[in-house]
């Protein structure tokens, strides 16, 4: 637990790009999984008004202990407690791993009903050449091909603004998406 939720030991090409993604948004964002906290800090260090809400009662814990400045509650995000159309973004950085590949829709749908029209997300996970589960350290995780999760998100209501690979020895290939919420939807 010592490494895991310490913004040091992120990549920094992750760091590049959700910095990259957060200077795109205005108004509340949550982050979606925010397990420990990093990210959401990370991200309220860029200026926004950030959240966060994890399954996890002792990464909530932890991150309240260490950012208590911040937001964060228990649950999932399946349902969230938001109004509709009332974020400027949701950060979902390895969260949707845990899902299981016939009901990722539910959280995806539930992101665009509370992301306003223009308002952005970010989706990270791990890349595979096909939709496959593994082994993970919480419970199984499942890896999914960047153009079969682009095309569930446009389903879901968003339009993919760009796509993100990166492959490498030490850890497992990881994929990213970043998209907007359409109008209209």
């Amino acid at each position: 637990m010592d490494l895991f939720g310490r913004m040091d030991s992120t990549h920094e090409s992750d760091r590049a790009l959700v910095t990259s993604w957060a200077a795109t948004l205005t108004g509340r964002v949550l982050d979606a999984g925010c397990g420990p906290g990093q990210w959401t800090d990370f991200l309220a260090q860029r200026g926004l008004a950030v959240s966060g809400i994890d399954l996890v009662p002792e990464f909530v814990e932890r991150a309240r202990d260490q950012y208590p400045d911040l937001s964060f509650e228990v649950g999932g995000f399946e349902a969230l407690d938001v109004e509709a159309d009332s974020l400027g973004g949701v950060l979902s950085w390895y969260s949707l791993i845990h899902h299981h590949p016939q009901d990722i829709e539910t959280p995806l749908a539930e992101f665009a009903r509370v992301i306003r029209p223009g308002g952005g997300l970010l989706v990270g996970f791990f890349e595979g050449a096909s939709v496959e589960a593994f082994d993970h350290a919480a419970t199984t995780g499942y890896r999914w091909p960047v153009g079969e999760l682009s095309q569930v998100l446009v389903t879901a209501g968003f339009d993919v603004i760009e796509t993100h690979t990166r492959t490498g020895s030490g850890y497992r290939p990881h994929g990213a998406i970043t998209a907007s919420r359409r109008s209209g939807e």
